[in-house]
């Protein structure tokens, strides 16, 4: 019965077991069927890193699945929900525990971020405008981000969560500015020290709470999806409260279609720990009287090109990665990259360029 039920849900999805199209599952072990049925998204992610089951076009099996609503279809059990009450109890992106995500996943090491990223060390959304290669995208949505600012030699911009130190780096040489730049992460910071070394860029590893001064414009890529939804109103206040009153702020997140209380179970288990992406209620309620939304530009499509981008250049560095890293955590890190690739071309979720201005501030020309 278990195994009509799977059968005949993922048919209805144009998914066949054992079939010939690569976005086809084959099942390896038939206790997958009964797993996936009481873990849903945790017991696929789950069960593929176990070696269970396997997929040819893993994105296209997600984006076909996501765009059908099959997880609707799905009979929510009483375990599944009880993983989620967390997130709506507590706040699990406390100051206490913000660092988490950074020794889980930040720090995992930089060779196995180094190996599929661009030149810049972008591990954010690339701009695939007039290119099909992952550096020129990657060095498009960075000038993209600098125009859009109106960076000049005489501002002063703050970058929030500043990765291996890219964005301040290209700021700096481009557009001539200064950066302070925070992060929590040991390894992005040892690295982006180097990387900026002789350039008007300072680190700071510190919590966004604890950002002190006023600068001409704020940046945050990346980062907001970790802060999660009993902490957004208070990020604004922060950006708000250090961004001088005729500034600039550019938010660069992923974003939800629906305003959530958690995070996807398997995500949260195995990638981002007490990750949560934002729906547009939750940013514009975030941002009441403090921000005027000035732009608000979706750029969801180059996402799924830049994850297609990072696994092809994971598969093809994994010889030289797999004696750090174990079969196991090659299956979670390609089932990671490939299904949010999936999601994006569903548009089960976007990435978001969001420019905000302090109320009562002049317009800026932000789109290009």
């Amino acid at each position: 019965m278990t195994y009509e039920t799977v059968r005949g849900l993922l048919q209805r999805e144009g998914i066949e077991i054992d079939g010939p199209s690569p976005w086809d599952i084959r099942v390896h072990d038939r206790r997958w069927y009964r797993r996936v049925l009481r873990d849903r998204n945790l017991g696929l992610g789950e069960s593929y890193m176990d070696g269970w089951w396997d997929c040819e076009r893993i994105d296209e099996m997600i984006c076909r699945l996501l765009r059908g609503g099959l997880e609707e279809k799905i009979r929510v059990n009483i375990g599944y929900l009880l993983r989620l009450l967390p997130a709506v109890l507590f706040n699990l992106q406390s100051r206490a525990r913000a660092r988490m995500i950074a020794r889980r996943h930040y720090d995992l090491g930089n060779d196995l971020f180094f190996a599929f990223l661009d030149s810049y060390k972008q591990y954010s959304c690339g701009y695939f405008r007039d290119t099909d290669h992952l550096d020129q995208a990657q060095q498009n949505k960075l000038d993209l981000i600098g125009r859009k600012l109106n960076l000049n030699a005489a501002d002063h911009l703050l970058d929030i969560g500043c990765g291996w130190g890219g964005l301040p780096r290209y700021a700096a040489e481009r557009f001539g500015c200064t950066v302070t730049a925070v992060n929590i992460s040991r390894e992005q910071l040892g690295f982006a020290r180097e990387f900026c070394r002789n350039l008007p860029v300072h680190f700071q590893d510190r919590d966004y709470r604890a950002i002190e001064g006023r600068f001409d414009k704020i940046v945050s890529v990346g980062m907001f999806e970790h802060v999660g939804r009993k902490n957004y109103r208070n990020y604004m206040k922060v950006a708000r409260r250090c961004l001088k009153d005729d500034g600039i702020f550019l938010l660069h997140t992923i974003g939800g279609n629906t305003s959530r209380m958690g995070c996807d179970p398997w995500v949260a288990r195995h990638i981002f720990p007490n990750g949560m992406l934002p729906s547009t209620a939750q940013i514009a309620r975030a941002v009441e009287r403090l921000f005027v939304i000035e732009d608000w530009h979706n750029l969801g499509p180059h996402y799924d090109r830049t994850l297609m981008a990072w696994n092809a250049n994971f598969q093809t560095a994994w010889p030289q990665l797999k004696a750090k890293y174990d079969e196991r955590f090659k299956r979670m890190w390609e089932y990671y990259l490939l299904s949010f690739a999936g999601a994006f071309r569903a548009r089960a979720i976007q990435l978001w360029q969001i420019v905000m201005t302090p109320i009562g501030a002049a317009q800026p020309a932000c789109r290009s």
